[in-house]
């Protein structure tokens, strides 16, 4: 049974394909496969024969994959199996090929697997894949940006199956799960070492502590990602796989509460590998934590661990590799200490800990001397182990005893023995082992408590990191424990594939079998089950040894279980049979390792050590502790935190001292199980690449192991074993809609599918129908992209057929309708050309005869010539060859007679050498013969008697000379002292003579030199006199030339004119095209520059509101205080927030301060003052700025004008731009001042900052002080440029003609002034110049009197229209009631000028120069306007004052009526009415005359009331006159009549009382009035911004009141009830949006009457009235711009949290164009529904909610400027998203979808057109998009689209570009797949373009705000409180 399975798991499992395979080959041209390789493991070949039933043999022709362009093919025969007769694997199309998920594959097996992985990981650069329910990692080996806080971002809250393959996919499906099915999760983690399976999890625990975040202030997320650098510096070591391996097993439980938030982690870990901590192999290194010590040994607080370099340590040199490669051990140290310290073990367990390491590598250099075999003795005074029990507070005489000592106890008594030297290194060893994993389980127990809550755990998510399936050539007791951990990890992994494959098949509904998989319980009992291998370990570990256990195994098992055999040249191995390999283990070490002890005494002397910490760690020891013996071991198990610790009985200790290694660690697996069983395990297989780590790397050897080790192939089995193909109905309906007939689509889209698919596929087997899905077999999605495939191509063969008849038919009609033309018009030119020929035939006769005897003759002369030249050149050689040969002759005679000479000199030399030494020889010989004759003479007596005679006389006489000799020594010597003496004297005098004479000699020496100088200056001189002499002919002669060329210059100057004048024109046209060329250019600079200085301003801006928010974020609340001021400006403090704090602390409760937080408050009056003159001097700039700009004006208009006019001097042009430039950088100086200042302001944290004298405070001084001096600066020589502008201009004056060319005597005499050609040339420039100037200032005066009299008309047409519009709302305003009238008459006016705005702006909208022109008309028109409505408003007064006067003696004339008869009466009332009426009618006249020119009704009521008034009194006086008597007129009082008198002349304030203050905030923005935003109707129908009117009347009123107690308690309660309205309903964008504008509105209002200037342009007269006197509130009105600014953001956080659900649906899923792009298969994807479907979101959703937003916006009343910025932010956001989510979907990156996302652009840039906001920049924040979208479909194949491309995407990033280009997905066989060379092409090219690296856009970036000054038309005194408000306690004054 197990045989067949392994048969069937090492052939592909797909016997099950073989009767399609068949079909398949005979149906299918150059079907291809995949054959075995030996190196390669699988190859790709293409069938050349169609395979029939019975063939042996298929003729194959292998492809070599290898070639990027060019494919390499070889062809062979491949032999079938006889026995299985297995058809080789079909290949998948290629449109499958790269799949994110392994289930998509049509095909399921081996081969298909591992060319899919290959893909994606070499050519696409992708590590992640899915297998069903795995995600398979494949290691880089190289940092890869995909793991930032954006990546997160973006896979927050998708689905998993939504976006392509990642490890943080995973953790958010893991992390749904649980909030969804309320079910614990746990993510495994496995791999081989150096697989990634470390950085995996840790980056699985970052997700979680990055989207969940803590549910306390504790930090908990940052403290489980603190444990990560702790576990991994004592628990991971380099290795020859991987730098940085696990070397132990870990399962790391995060807690969660019911809000799923993370509050707490707890650590399990398994097998440590302790064997390490005392020895390690080449290339290999110990625990991390070590190196980490040694590097830092330099640091103070560790020379008492008197540590060093690792190469001194035993522990650590023995791999002989103590450096990683970019790794800092110190740095790396240092960070270990940081997450101790994070995670609460304080400083002086931090030291205790790095004591007990030191002490391990002390430890490790004890050295053992033997005294014989069986003892050993240790060095008195030894250096290490004193070191060693200095540090572990232990007795170095006892613990040297005992390391070479044990105690052995019998039954009766203990005695002490000695330890050979071999034993005494194993026992140090075996101690060093001990206490590190004593220590680790401490540091773990350690930081489980740091991470433990007291708040109850609801749920967990574990993350299992444990080492996957190991082999190598020898395999001891770890790689059992291993291999037996993931025997029982394999078997709940298939459980679990096969439990959810079978539930998919139940819930759709569909029949199944059970389907046969693998399973490794056999092998699982081989080792776990009684009298298993553990077992007998466990019972031979009492007393045996290896050899009787590996015997007691065999006779076990042997011949008895499958899985188990015996190795045949070994008698101490077994070979367990695996679910991966077979293994071969050795039995060697199995009994010592899993025993695992030390010595007793050991332990005892650590125990009663003076060091606290270290007694604490073997507390709880529950290892046995053997008398007997001490060896190594390998690794640990460690389960100090069990999930549920129990209680332990009293005779329980004993027990568990006798549990091994092997017991123990079966017992923490069978709990880890339970766990894992317990929990929806997600699955992580790491892959290794390569053994070498190379980077992007592929061995398909290692690869196929790995997938065969951890179950990948299994999950592929599985689901081929069933229907691994999956279709929704709506899906596959999409896909294959071209291969149904019209007669076939139905309404019903399952019965659609059902009728096709019977129709497609006969075989019902193949496929089955569920609820929702289509299931099929593997190989039927192929053969339906194969029929899909023949139906596109048949398609588009028809088209192209028909497209190219037509387009050859339409050539052909053209080609011959023009063959006609050209042979008739060929034909009459070959007649006219024959007839031409004719009669040129008979002229070339002629010619020719002429011609050929010219040319013969003049060939003759030509050659005769050519001879007689030959003949002399010959003869002249010949004679010269025969001179030649004479002399060579002559002179080798010479040479002859020299070397015969030379010859016969040798040789006579040579001759005589020879003869003398004949003679010298034969002489020798002579003289030899006589020396012998003396010698022999010499020997005889009588020589010597001869010889001595007279000896002794001659001594005698020798002794007398002597004496002699003597006498006259002496002699000499006195006189050889005489003369010494002498000499002596003589010397001194010769060596004062030659002192003399060398004097002498220098004087002499130097007289000679002036003499010679003398002769070289006489010398000089007469040259340059000479020279002088002939410089004075030469100029004489030049000056007569000159004469004669100036003469003959005149008179060519006269006749050059006439030519001159006719390239005049030429010029003329040149210098306009140049002057054109130098505008264009003018412009361009400009426009560069005003962007770059927008850019900056922008950033300004950013980083202002960045530290705006910071500071918000980090300030203390300071005690509420406030202290009286003068009365020009409110306050020095922001009350604001102290009250804005206290107020918050109503809702939040108190938070404990910490003692470094007491610091002194920051003096916030010097901040808001430093703020106040920032602004200053930003409004100074600008001023300067706008000054600038008008000045660059006045110059192009100067230009327009100097060009009808002659040029100016070209020097005084230079100083003018000079003066320019040097403005410019004057500008630019200022704003980098400007910046150090905000830089400077930025820095602040202390008060101690701020202070006069601290170096902020002194920056600021002198900055300002600078910018002062430099205004002035600036200032004179603008005054200096515009007074040489006004010189110029008048200077500059066109000059008559007739004196520059008519009067030649002038022109003579300026030639003869001249004195070079250039000054004449210059001249007649300037002349032409002057007539070219004059020609252009006619036709420009022309065309500006035709533009004109244009633009006249068009004005007069339009002031007829408003005349009229006036009349009909004078006529409406008439009918109105008095109240009424003022308001209606503003609101008109208002309208008016929004509509003359609004046509203007359609008008120049497609020419900006214009409109700017316009708007700055309008703004003079404006200021125009002001002036003479101010003069107005004077002679308005006036004529008040006038009417007043006239009523007042209208009541006098009452009186003196009363004392008049009745004639007299009625003759001087008449006259009085008839003055007075005429005197009322010119007041009339005058005051209509006022409002017709200023465009204004100038309170038409009170006219016409006091008008009708006094006529109503004057004709009921003079009734009543006409009905009485004059005696009745004396005798009858007269009643006065009952003028009315005007209503109340309002002054735009608003009075309330003080206690009503809370009342008035209350009601206005938390009460009705806010209330009544919803219905959105009613807010619309009040004035927009009436809440900051109201507010803004109330600060008026308390500014005439000189309050500035009011003021502040007024503001301050404001701005805190806005914050606390935004704070409760901060998610409403109508809300935020509403408080938005009104805040910005009372901004606008502080400022238009704040009394300042720059403000109070735009200002009535009675506007200007009504500004504040008392305060200066520009404290505050920073103070709510930065409130502003908070809201800003708030409400683009709203917006985007609306947005951000829609965009992707509505951008990218949705397909706008239906049927364009078709849907690919996609496997297991979205098998996961964590969110309930809501329904899908459309581009028209997104624009609807643009419009619902933008019309909110406008209902409010919110700044133009500001919806701009709003909009602009609204797209970015758009654009971003999408962009991201494109980056990191493969299945959205093809032609068909740039095609939607291009379409969606469109749309959303329609949207903008339609809401007038295409100059708000939101398109160009779609640029990424739009460009990446064109990167899809452009085409991607040449050096020539590399560079299109390049140029193209210049707002994408290379990564960005790149990573496109990698996901680009072919949907149809007809888009072929980007080459690896391409893409390498693009990064070539890219390689010097210096951008971010980033991968995503930041969508959370937000643009920073600006508020522009936007100043009201309305008058405060108009505005008019609903009585639904409430505010009924306060009044209008």
């Amino acid at each position: 049974m197990e045989e067949r399975h392994r048969n069937v798991r090492q052939q592909g499992f797909f016997r099950v394909q073989q009767t399609h395979s068949l079909v398949w080959l005979n149906n299918g041209v150059f079907a291809r496969v995949w054959i075995p390789d030996p190196e390669e493991v699988w190859k790709s070949a293409e069938l050349l024969k169609d395979y029939k039933p019975g063939d042996k043999v298929l003729l194959l022709r292998l492809e070599d994959g290898k070639m990027l362009y060019l494919v390499h093919f070889q062809d062979l025969e491949y032999r079938l199996d006889p026995k299985t007769k297995e058809l080789p694997h079909l290949r998948n199309p290629d449109i499958l090929v790269g799949e994110n998920d392994l289930t998509a594959l049509s095909y399921l097996h081996e081969p298909a697997v591992l060319h899919n992985l290959r893909v994606r990981f070499i050519d696409s650069k992708l590590i992640y894949t899915y297998c069903g329910i795995v995600l398979v990692a494949i290691n880089p080996y190289e940092q890869l940006p995909i793991y930032g806080e954006d990546i997160i971002n973006a896979y927050s809250g998708q689905n998993m199956g939504d976006m392509d393959p990642h490890i943080f996919a995973v953790a958010e499906e893991a992390y749904k799960q649980m909030a969804r099915d309320e079910r614990n999760q746990s993510i495994i983690v496995s791999g081989e070492s150096g697989a990634g399976k470390t950085v995996s999890a840790k980056y699985a625990m970052r997700y979680f502590a990055t989207v969940s975040g803590s549910a306390s202030e504790a930090n908990v997320e940052e403290k489980v990602l603190a444990s990560n650098p702790i576990m991994e510096s004592i628990g991971n070591a380099k290795t020859t796989r991987n730098d940085n391996s696990s070397r132990f097993g870990k399962y790391i439980e995060i807690g969660f509460d019911k809000r799923y938030r993370i509050i707490g982690a707890n650590m399990r870990t398994y097998l440590l590998e302790k064997s390490r901590v005392v020895f390690q192999a080449e290339e290999e290194r110990n625990y991390h934590i070590f190196y980490q010590l040694c590097a830092s040994a330099k640091l103070p607080e560790f020379k008492m661990l008197r540590l060093g370099d690792a190469n001194n340590f035993h522990y650590t040199m023995q791999g002989g590799s103590p450096v990683i490669e970019g790794i800092d051990d110190a740095k790396e140290m240092t960070q270990t200490r940081q997450a101790c310290t994070l995670l609460g073990i304080s400083e002086s367990y931090q030291m205790g800990i790095f004591r007990i390491l030191a002490g391990i590598l002390h430890l490790g250099n004890v050295g053992f001397t033997s005294r014989d075999s069986d003892s050993c003795t240790i060095p008195p005074k030894h250096e290490p182990l004193s070191t060693f029990c200095d540090l572990m507070g232990v007795d170095c005489e006892e613990m040297c005893h005992w390391l070479c000592h044990r105690k052995l106890a019998t039954a009766t008594e203990t005695y002490i023995k000695p330890i050979s030297k071999l034993q005494a290194t194993n026992a140090r060893d075996a101690l060093a082992k001990h206490i590190y994993a004593k220590l680790f389980n401490w540091i773990v127990d350690h930081v489980n408590q740091a991470l433990h809550s007291a708040v109850k755990q609801h749920s967990f998510i574990g993350v299992l990191d444990i080492y996957g399936f190991e082999t190598f050539e020898i395999n001891s007791f770890e790689q059992f424990c291993i291999n037996y951990a993931n025997e029982k990890l394999q078997q709940q992994f298939n459980m679990h594939v096969f439990k959810l494959e079978q539930e998919e098949y139940m819930k759709e509904q569909i029949p199944w079998t059970l389907i046969d998989f693998y399973d490794n319980q056999p092998c699982i009992n081989l080792i776990e089950s009684k009298l298993g291998i553990l077992d007998l370990l466990d019972e031979e570990c009492k007393a045996s040894t290896d050899d009787t256990w590996a015997q007691k195994l065999y006779n076990t098992h042997l011949n008895k279980c499958a899985l188990f055999e015996k190795p045949r040249l070994s008698n101490k191995a077994f070979i367990i049979q695996h679910f991966a390999d077979k293994v071969e283990y050795q039995c060697e070490g199995f009994l010592e390792k899993n025993k695992d002890t030390v010595f007793e005494e050991q332990i005892k002397v650590l125990k009663s050590s003076k060091f606290k910490m270290l007694p604490e760690l073997f507390q709880d020891d529950e290892k046995a502790i053997s008398p007997t013996s001490a060896t190594s071991s390998g690794r640990t198990p460690l389960t100090r935190t069990p999930i549920k610790p129990t209680k332990g009985r009293p005779g329980q200790t004993a027990k568990e001292h006798k549990k091994t290694v092997g017991h123990q660690f079966r017992n923490s697996l069978h709990l880890l199980m339970e766990t894992l069983n317990a929990t929806t395990p997600h699955y992580v297989r790491c892959i290794k690449p390569n053994d070498f780590k190379f980077p992007f790397t592929f061995d398909e050897k290692r690869a196929v192991q790995q997938l065969r080790a951890c179950g990948v192939l299994e999950t592929i089995r599985i689901s081929a074993a069933g229907f691994p193909s999956r279709w929704t109905y709506q899906e596959f309906f999409s896909r294959y809609r071209v291969l149904m007939k019209q007669k076939d689509v139905l309404s019903d889209r399952k019965q659609t599918c059902k009728n096709v698919l019977e129709k497609l596929i006969l075989d019902k087997d193949k496929y089955q129908f569920g609820k929702t899905k289509i299931f099929f077999r593997a190989g039927q999605v192929a053969y339906l992209e194969k029929l899909r495939a023949d139906k596109l191509r048949a398609a588009c063969i028809r088209i192209q057929k028909t497209i190219r008849g037509w387009l050859l038919r339409r050539k052909y009609l053209r080609m011959r309708k023009a063959a006609v033309t050209v042979q008739r018009y060929v034909r009459g030119h070959q007649a006219r050309c024959y007839a031409k020929f004719l009669r040129r035939t008979k002229a070339a006769t002629t010619i020719q005869k002429y011609w050929r005897m010219f040319a013969v003759r003049r060939r003759y002369k030509i050659q005769r010539a050519a001879t007689i030249v030959l003949q002399s050149y010959l003869r002249g050689y010949l004679a010269r060859n025969r001179y030649r040969k004479i002399l060579r002759e002559h002179k080798a005679v010479i040479i002859q007679k020299w070397v015969r000479g030379w010859m016969a000199r040798t040789y006579y030399k040579r001759s005589m050498h020879a003869i003398i030494y004949l003679q010298c020889c034969f002489r020798r010989m002579m003289a030899k013969r006589e020396l012998k004759k003396l010698k022999i003479e010499a020997r005889s007596v009588e020589r010597y008697k001869k010889l001595h005679i007279g000896m002794e006389n001659k001594i005698m006489q020798l002794q007398r000379k002597v004496d002699e000799q003597n006498k006259d020594y002496k002699c000499l010597m006195e006189k050889l002292t005489n003369l010494e003496g002498i000499y002596n004297s003589e010397t001194e005098k010769l060596r004062s003579d030659l002192e003399r004479l060398q004097l002498s000699e220098e004087e002499a020496k130097i007289a000679t030199g002036r003499v010679l100088s003398l002769q070289e200056e006489i010398a000089k001189l007469r040259k340059d006199l000479e020279q002088t002499q002939s410089e004075k002919k030469s100029i004489e002669e030049r000056a007569d030339r000159y004469k004669q060329e100036t003469e003959q210059l005149v008179s060519n100057l006269k006749e050059e004119n006439t030519l001159l004048k006719q390239e005049k024109e030429a010029l003329n046209h040149l210098i306009v095209e140049q002057a054109k060329e130098m505008t264009e250019t003018m412009e361009k600079k400009l426009v560069e520059e005003t962007k770059q200085l927008e850019l900056d301003l922008n950033d300004e801006r950013l980083r202002y509101q960045n530290l705006l928010n910071e500071f918000r974020a980090q300030k203390n609340v300071p005690k509420p205080g406030h202290k009286r001021t003068d009365s020009t400006h409110s306050s020095n403090e922001s009350e604001y927030t102290f009250s804005s704090e206290i107020a918050e602390t109503e809702d939040i409760p108190s938070r404990t301060e910490e003692p470094s937080e007491k610091k002194v408050p920051l003096d916030m009056s010097l901040f808001l003052k430093l703020q106040k003159r920032v602004t200053e001097l930003e409004q100074e700039k600008q001023v300067m700025q706008d000054e600038l700009d008008r000045k660059e004006e006045q110059m192009l208009r100067s230009k327009a004008k100097e060009e009808e006019k002659p040029q100016i001097r070209g020097a005084e042009l230079e100083y003018e731009s000079l003066k320019r430039q040097e403005l410019e950088s004057e500008n630019k100086k200022l704003k980098n001042e400007l910046n150090e200042l905000r830089k400077a302001l930025s820095e602040k944290s202390a008060p101690e900052v701020t202070a006069p004298g601290a170096p902020a405070y002194r920056v600021l001084m002198e900055q300002l002080t600078s910018v002062s001096e430099e205004l002035d600066v600036r200032k004179e020589e603008v005054l200096i440029l515009r007074s040489q502008l006004v010189s110029q201009k008048e200077a500059i004056q066109p000059k008559d003609d007739k004196n520059t060319m008519t009067d030649s005597t002038i022109l003579l005499e300026d030639v003869q002034k001249m004195k070079d050609k250039g000054e004449i040339a210059q001249a007649y420039i300037g002349l032409k110049e002057t007539n070219r100037l004059l020609e252009s200032q006619l036709q420009s005066q022309k065309r500006s009197h035709e533009n004109e009299a244009e633009a006249l008309r068009g004005e007069i047409q339009s002031l007829k229209e408003e005349n009229n519009r006036q009349q009909q709302l004078l006529a409406q305003n008439l009918q109105l009631p008095p109240e009424a009238r003022i308001e209606a008459s503003l609101q008109h006016e208002i309208t008016r000028l929004t509509n003359e705005n609004l046509y203007f702006e359609e008008l120049y909208a497609d020419d900006p120069k214009k409109y700017q022109s316009y708007r700055i008309s309008l703004y003079k028109r404006m200021i125009d306007l002001m002036e003479q409505l101010e003069k107005q408003d004077k002679t308005v007064r006036k004529l008040k004052k006038q009417l007043k006067v006239f009523a007042k003696k209208i009541g006098e004339l009452e009186d003196i009526i009363m004392l008049m008869d009745g004639g007299d009466v009625l003759r001087w009332w008449s006259q009085s009415v008839v003055t007075l009426r005429h005197k009322v009618d010119e007041c009339h006249q005058a005051l209509c005359h006022v409002s017709k020119s200023t465009g204004r009704n100038m309170e038409p009521s009170y006219l016409f009331y006091l008008e009708n008034i006094f006529l109503l009194s004057v004709s009921h006086e003079v009734g009543q006159m006409e009905n009485i008597s004059p005696g009745q007129i004396i005798d009858e009082p007269i009643r006065p009549v009952n003028i009315p008198r005007k209503e109340k002349d309002f002054q735009g304030m608003l009075e309330y009382k003080k206690e009503d203050e809370q009342k008035l905030v209350k009601n206005l923005i938390l009460g009705k009035y806010f209330l009544q935003l919803k219905p959105r109707g009613v807010a619309v129908n009040l004035i927009p911004g009436l809440p900051a009117y109201i507010l803004f009347m109330c600060v008026r009123h308390a500014d005439y009141l000189n309050d500035d107690q009011k003021v502040r308690s007024l503001l301050t309660s404001t701005i805190n009830s806005i914050k606390k309205v935004l704070k409760k309903r901060g998610d409403d964008f109508e809300t935020v949006s509403f408080w938005l504008s009104n805040t910005c509105r009372f901004l606008h209002c502080l400022k238009q009457y704040s009394g300042e200037e720059g403000f109070m342009k735009h200002n009535t007269s009675r506007q200007n009235e009504h500004c504040l006197t008392n305060f200066d509130l520009a404290e505050y009105r920073q103070v709510l711009s930065d409130l502003a600014i908070q809201i800003y953001q708030q409400l683009v956080r709203v917006l985007e949290n609306i947005l951000q659900p829609m965009i992707v649906s509505g951008m990218l899923e949705h397909e706008t164009i239906q049927g364009v792009s078709g849907v690919k298969p996609t496997g297991l994807r979205k098998r996961t529904s964590s969110i309930a479907d809501e329904g899908t979101y459309t581009l028209d959703s997104i624009l609807r909610q643009l419009n619902s937003f933008h019309s909110v916006m406008c209902q409010h009343g919110m700044d133009p400027e500001l919806i701009k910025q709003v909009v602009k932010q609204m797209f970015y956001i758009v654009g971003a998203i999408t962009l991201n989510n494109l980056l990191l979907r493969k299945d959205m990156c093809s032609w068909s979808k740039g095609m939607q996302i291009r379409y969606n652009v469109s749309q959303l840039e329609e949207w903008l057109r339609d809401k007038n906001l295409m100059n708000s920049g939101a398109k160009e924040t779609l640029e990424p998009l739009i460009q990446a979208a064109q990167l899809l479909q452009v085409k991607k194949k040449t050096d020539d689209d590399a560079e299109a491309i390049c140029s193209m995407c210049n707002a994408l990033t290379t990564a960005q570009i790149v990573k496109v280009l990698n996901l680009y997905t072919p949907v149809n066989e007809f888009e072929e797949r980007v080459s690896v060379s391409f893409i390498r092409t693009i990064q070539m090219r890219l390689r010097d373009r210096k951008d971010s690296p980033q991968l995503l856009m930041d969508a959370k970036h937000i643009f920073p705000v600006t508020f522009p000054f936007n100043p009201s038309s309305l008058a405060l005194e108009t505005i008019q409180i609903p009585a639904s408000l409430g505010l009924g306690f306060i009044s209008r004054v």
